[in-house]
């Protein structure tokens, strides 16, 4: 695994974790679903379509898992349990170890195997968006919760300290 790889997949991993972490503060099931006015997507929405885009694009795209991304139910879901939406972000977790694994600076450097939007890059460009795009929605998920709850507990998103060197 290359340095950029490598680095990569510590901040999936810290920002993944962050979001179980985030889906697990809310106080019950039925307020990961609830939004505000203006807001169309639920926190859980939100963490399935995070879920469903990683291991769609790293894990079966890129680590050859088999996963079937289905991105209507993504938006279209609006119940299930905590546990459950955990889950799917644990899956996703194990999707981008699988496809992160064998990433070589000649397949980073390489376009991404499928376009996206019709549109070409680098795999290494590609999941430097994917991991942004993590991020973004993880700020959306805790934005949300605080909102809708009153609580200002943290989550640890950005933890710093998880990209300390040993």
């Amino acid at each position: 695994m290359t340095p950029l790889a490598a680095d990569l997949l510590l901040l999936f991993r810290r920002d993944l974790r962050c979001l179980i972490r985030e889906v697990e503060l809310f106080p019950d099931d039925a307020t990961l679903w609830r939004t505000v006015p203006g807001i169309a997507n639920s926190a859980g929405n939100v963490a399935l379509h995070v879920a469903g885009n990683l291991q769609h694009f790293v894990g079966a795209v890129l680590g050859a898992t088999g996963y079937v991304r289905q991105r209507e139910r993504e938006f279209a879901q609006r119940e299930g349990t905590r546990a459950s939406v955990a889950g799917e972000l644990e899956a996703s977790l194990v999707a981008v170890e699988a496809g992160m694994a064998a990433m070589t600076e000649a397949a980073l450097t390489a376009s991404f195997p499928v376009p996206i939007g019709g549109h070409r890059m680098s795999t290494g460009r590609f999941l430097l968006h994917l991991e942004a795009h993590l991020a973004f929605h993880l700020g959306q998920a805790g934005y949300l919760r605080r909102a809708l709850t009153g609580d200002a507990t943290s989550a640890g998103g950005m933890a710093i300290q998880d990209l300390a060197e040993a």
